[in-house]
């Protein structure tokens, strides 16, 4: 699919993930205009009317909208994410389909896979067994979002493909505590003691889990490589194939930041999903997704951007 005459909705287009799509298909040679953005406050994407709205004389409809946050905040709201993600999703789906719309590309989530997954996670393992507790509901909202484009696919002849993408970092991430990942989470903490002048930080769980992290850019051009190349019923793992245990990313953080104090573990926290590690052959094969961007060099690039955009001194 040629995306340069195409008029395409964006959801979550000013988001961490959604900004950085929307500045790659700027590169691609995209005008600004085809491109539409809808406000989350004044189309609230959980009201269909909203939905039927946003679609209207769409080509692509790229959606990057979720509600999501870090292992604490999944914890606390379990109902929220679900819901939110759900009916986002379902909607947007269903009105899309009424529209015509050319083509819908979903954005997935690690979170879908069973919590026994072998590493690395292949597409074929997402229906082996109940993914893990603590983001389950948020991950089987998404995993429906899957079901609902093949049933589609198969019914109304919709061209809905769905992309599962690894923990995202990099420039422009959420950082506040409450709701972070756990690299921004773990920059925040570590800067945090730094301005305070603490010698220590306090980790969740034992370190012990190993995590697979994507930078942002990365993750946007295997997006749109496959809103460009892709159109088969089966999901593709987006990720940078290389895990790392909380452990060593803890240590490296603290290194690249110049924080010498100590990690303190907190084991009555839990670790999460022990594993995880993605199988990106797929999407290599179907539409030549290679990752750019090394991990370390990655780190510094946001640790560069929190340390400019963010960071305040403690009062």
């Amino acid at each position: 699919m040629d995306l340069l005459n195409k008029k395409i909705l964006l959801t979550g287009g000013r988001g961490f993930l959604g900004s950085s799509i929307y500045k790659k298909l700027l590169e691609r040679g995209v005008p600004a205009e085809n491109i539409t953005i809808p406000d989350s406050k004044q189309d609230d994407l959980r009201v269909q009317q909203n939905c039927e709205q946003v679609v209207k004389d769409k080509h692509v409809v790229i959606h990057a909208a979720a509600t999501v946050g870090g292992i604490g905040a999944n914890a606390e709201h379990p109902g929220k994410f679900f819901y939110e993600n759900a009916i986002m999703g379902i909607q947007l789906i269903e009105e899309a389909r009424k529209a015509g719309v050319e083509k819908f590309v979903t954005i997935g989530t690690i979170c879908i896979y069973p919590r026994e997954t072998k590493v690395p996670f292949k597409e074929e393992d997402i229906w082996n067994g109940y993914p893990t507790p603590t983001t389950a509901p948020y991950g089987l909202a998404k995993k429906m979002l899957l079901v609902q484009g093949q049933s589609y696919r198969q019914e109304y002849g919709f061209n809905a493909i769905y992309l599962i993408l690894e923990n995202l970092y990099g420039p422009g991430d959420n950082f506040d505590p409450k709701s972070s990942h756990v690299i921004p989470a773990l920059i925040h903490k570590v800067a945090q003691a730094q301005a305070s002048k603490t010698d220590h930080v306090d980790v969740w769980g034992t370190g012990v889990a190993t995590r697979e992290f994507l930078y942002v850019d990365d993750a946007a051009e295997g997006i749109i490589r496959a809103t460009e190349n892709y159109d088969k019923p089966d999901p593709v793992n987006l990720g940078s194939g290389n895990e790392i245990p909380i452990k060593e990313l803890v240590t490296l953080i603290a290194k690249e930041m110049g924080f010498s104090g100590e990690i303190r573990w907190d084991s009555t926290k839990p670790d999460g999903q022990l594993r995880r590690g993605f199988d990106i052959s797929r999407a290599r094969k179907e539409f030549g997704f290679n990752p750019a961007m090394s991990f370390e060099e990655g780190l510094r690039h946001t640790i560069e951007w929190y340390r400019v955009n963010i960071e305040k001194p403690v009062s």
